[in-house]
Formats: structure tokens, sequence, C-alpha cells
């Protein structure tokens, strides 16, 4: 697909529920390179607005394309395939698993074109090993491939999702409050890490965090959402002085305690 297209290109996406409008025309692109982040009160749309990107959810209106290709209510299956990968609030990892089995099986997933346990059983030894070794060393894991995920420390988990959401190669990243649980350090680590990623490989990322140190200090374009409509976009310090954004986070002071550090 030719280069001239946004990576991530949002038209008018709207959702409502019994009435209620969750989100409401939102447009935006991410580029090729970039990290773009979504921020906005509890309430404000973000993870309506990430599932259907992620095909978790069908809009009711408005378009999204990737790379040009239209995934308007496609499934997450298939926009997988056409490389995102996707990490959650929550970390998804079978905890019963090695850490190397969990990349291993992410591995096979996106080769094989099958999903879930199923896609492993009786092939635990060898199978891409070699490539999950490589993608635990980005990430800072290599020492901890055979240690069982369930004895990880949370903020490793982080990382780990991370690796696993490489598996597939993807183009497209997108983060649902990638440092959600963690400690300052580790927030501070795995969003470096993500940034050297983008560089590295020259892929986007969308991600939402509610935390604005990890913000301002990493995210090349923000996105605003209040109650599902985008009211502010632009670099970090443009957003940080507009009017509108100011009156949403008055209240609880999150934009300016934490960004004024810098």
């Amino acid at each position: 697909m030719s280069n001239s297209y946004s990576l991530l290109s949002v038209k008018g996406l709207s959702k409502s529920y019994q009435g209620v409008q969750a989100v409401r025309g939102v447009s935006f692109d991410v580029e090729r390179g970039e990290l773009l982040a979504m921020i906005g009160p509890n309430g404000a749309g973000k993870s309506t607005c990430f599932n259907m990107l992620n095909g978790q959810i069908r809009p009711n209106a408005g378009q999204v394309r990737i790379d040009g290709i239209d995934t308007t209510g496609v499934s997450p299956q298939k926009i997988f395939r056409l490389g995102v990968g996707r990490t959650f609030q929550i970390a998804q990892t079978y905890l019963s698993m090695t850490v190397i089995e969990n990349v291993q099986l992410a591995l096979q997933s996106d080769r094989a074109g099958t999903y879930g346990l199923s896609a492993f059983f009786g092939t635990l030894s060898r199978p891409w090993r070699d490539e999950a070794m490589a993608l635990l060393e980005l990430i800072g894991l290599g020492n901890q491939a055979d240690r069982l995920c369930s004895e990880l420390p949370y903020g490793d988990v982080k990382r780990l999702e991370l690796a696993i959401a490489l598996a597939g190669n993807p183009k497209l990243l997108l983060m649902d409050e990638p440092a959600a649980g963690m400690s300052g350090r580790e927030r501070v680590a795995l969003m470096e890490l993500t940034a050297r990623i983008v560089r590295e490989r020259h892929i986007g990322v969308l991600f939402t965090e509610h935390d604005m140190d990890i913000v301002f200090e990493h995210a090349s374009r923000l996105i605003v959402l209040n109650r599902g409509e985008i009211i502010a976009a632009g670099k970090p310090a443009e957003v940080r002085e507009d009017p509108q954004v100011q009156a949403v986070y008055l209240g609880s002071g999150s934009l300016y305690a934490q960004a004024e550090e810098h």
C-alpha cells in the first residue's frame, strides 16, 4: 500500500448506546513514526473509540482506514492481519506459561493464522524460540525467558505484553493505558522503550494514558476527548495552553501539577 496514505485515518467516528452518545464525530490521523496520545477524563469515550478502531465495537457512523484499507466494523482478527498490535489496560498474558512460551505462542498465532492455546499444544519446545528470544532481549526480559509468567513483577508483565504485541511485526500499535499499575520508574522505562521502538521500526502508536508526565514527555501529538468529542489537538505545548483543556482538567489539577515538573 502506498505511503501516501496515513497509517491510521479516522473520520467522523460515532457510537451511541440507548440514545447516549459515547463518541461523536471523532476524526484524526496517526502517521508512521509517531506517538499520538489520546487523553481525557474518565467517561470521555477513549475506551469506546479504541474498541471501534480495533474492531471490538461496530461504530454507528464514520470510517476507519488502516494504510488506506477500510476496516470499519472489520473483526479484530482481520485487523490484526493488517499489521495492528494491541496492548490492554490489564495485561493479557498466559500466567501458567513461561515468559518465552507466551511470545512463542504469539509468533505461532501470527505465522500459522491460528489463535489461542490450541495453536500451541504439542509444540512447546523449539518453534520460533530464536525470534521469541530476540523480542525478549529487545524489551529487556531475555534473562527471564524460562521463568513462569505468574512469577513476574507486574511491570515486567506489561513489558512482556509489549513483546507479544510486537510478535506480529505490527505497523500500528494501539496501547490502552500501557503504564497502568506500574511504578513511576517502570512507567518511564516502558515509554522510553516504546518511543525507541517507534523510531527504530518506524511504526505508529496510538495510546491512552492518565499520567500526564508520560504524555507530555513522550507524545508527538495529543488529542483530547471530552464527552465523546475532540476538544483539542496538537503538539503537547499547544494542548497544554488550550482554554477548553484547562477547563476540563482544572478540577483535578492533574494536567498542570504534573506538567509543571518538566
